[in-house]
């Protein structure tokens, strides 16, 4: 999956702008503040149907505009598609593909798997779990088919077990929805286990490239005590869930844990290393998403050079290129790009003051 065309309109500082766009390394370069990350952000949107930068999406919107309009075509592996998108300053979202509505945003993340790597990427190793579930999720939305419905019955239900917890009722009156809580959080967790293996399988070579002679070893934790069975904790917890007035146990507080021996990466580990291991694991995911249901993701890579030497930007860039997928790169300076690519980019655009232009 590639883009092959993208037209943004009012989006951030890009009043306008339409790319032909390559299918390998796309540079975009420019001074900060230029609005290059502005157009990693807008492909994002298109995908997402939100940000990466900010939880409100009112703000991309250009000052004094009602609305923004993002629109792509896609090149697959079995058909071309056409996406268009418009997000209006009262929330109100409007998608259609190919000409018709779209009306689940999960359609837009299945169509385009997109991987991004930035300078707030470490939020992966040190923030909270949920930066570390959105992981593991987003590799278990796109390998199986079950998994979207699971996760959304186990929410769907959790809110209904939290109202019930909150209003102090019995055991009996919540008992009906354990069972049904149960079966989808087995599900979940089964299919986040098995996509977690598989993903250890392609890590292995990767760190290996990067951070030699370290040994990182990543497991999952399902979110509640490995030895009782789910069904039995939430009976015996549900004392102790009615006094705090939610679900303390269950796949919602699942965790990925990284260390070194039986340190945690973190503190293991330079700024530098950590930098390498978030690109290794978002590399990895990518490989393993090829290799299993053949879909080349998209990679929205921001401010490569940073804290990166020309030895690592290099072994990034090959490991990038070698998943197959479309990259999107920006950088202030070129060269800190085509010197570590040791070939000739695919397509190269020029940002200054939210206008880009494509260089010959």
């Amino acid at each position: 999956m590639s883009l092959t065309r993208l037209h943004i309109d009012t989006f951030r500082n890009i009043a306008s702008a339409q790319l032909s766009l390559g299918e390998g390394v796309n540079l975009i370069y420019g001074q900060n503040g230029s609005g290059k990350t502005s157009l990693l952000e807008a492909i994002y949107f298109l995908g997402m149907g939100r940000s990466f930068r900010s939880h409100l999406s009112q703000r991309v919107i250009q000052h004094n505009e009602d609305q923004l309009t993002l629109f792509a075509e896609l090149n697959g592996p079995q058909q071309k598609d056409k996406i268009g998108l418009r997000r209006l300053r009262n929330g109100a979202i409007q998608v259609k593909m190919n000409g018709d509505k779209v009306k689940r945003l999960s359609v837009l993340a299945d169509t385009l798997p997109i991987q991004v790597i930035t300078p707030e990427s470490f939020s992966l190793l040190f923030e909270g779990p949920k930066s570390r579930r959105q992981f593991i999720d987003w590799g278990a939305f796109h390998t199986d088919p079950h998994f979207y419905q699971a996760w959304v019955n186990v929410r769907r239900i959790l809110k209904q077990r939290n109202q019930l917890l909150k209003s102090e009722a019995s055991y009996s009156g919540i008992q009906i929805w354990d069972k049904e809580l149960v079966k989808y959080a087995q599900l979940v967790t089964q299919i986040r286990t098995q996509y977690i293996d598989s993903l250890n399988e392609q890590l292995k070579g990767i760190i290996e490239e990067f951070l030699p002679r370290i040994e990182v070893k990543v497991s999952f934790t399902r979110g509640w005590d490995s030895k009782t069975e789910y069904a039995q904790l939430l009976e015996s917890q549900y004392l102790r869930d009615l006094s705090i007035g939610y679900t303390i146990s269950g796949p919602h507080k699942a965790d990925l844990r990284l260390r070194v021996g039986t340190v945690p990466v973190q503190d293991a580990l330079s700024r530098g290393q950590l930098k390498l291991l978030v690109c290794a694991l978002r590399i990895a995911q990518g490989k393993l998403l090829k290799q299993q249901i053949n879909k080349s993701s998209i990679y929205l890579v921001d401010d490569l050079p940073s804290e990166l030497d020309a030895q690592h930007r290099k072994l990034l860039l090959q490991q990038l290129n070698d998943t197959g997928a479309q990259v999107f790169v920006t950088a202030i300076e070129p060269a800190a790009i085509v010197d570590s690519l040791g070939m000739p980019v695919s397509k190269m655009f020029h940002v200054e003051q939210g206008c880009v232009t494509q260089i010959e």
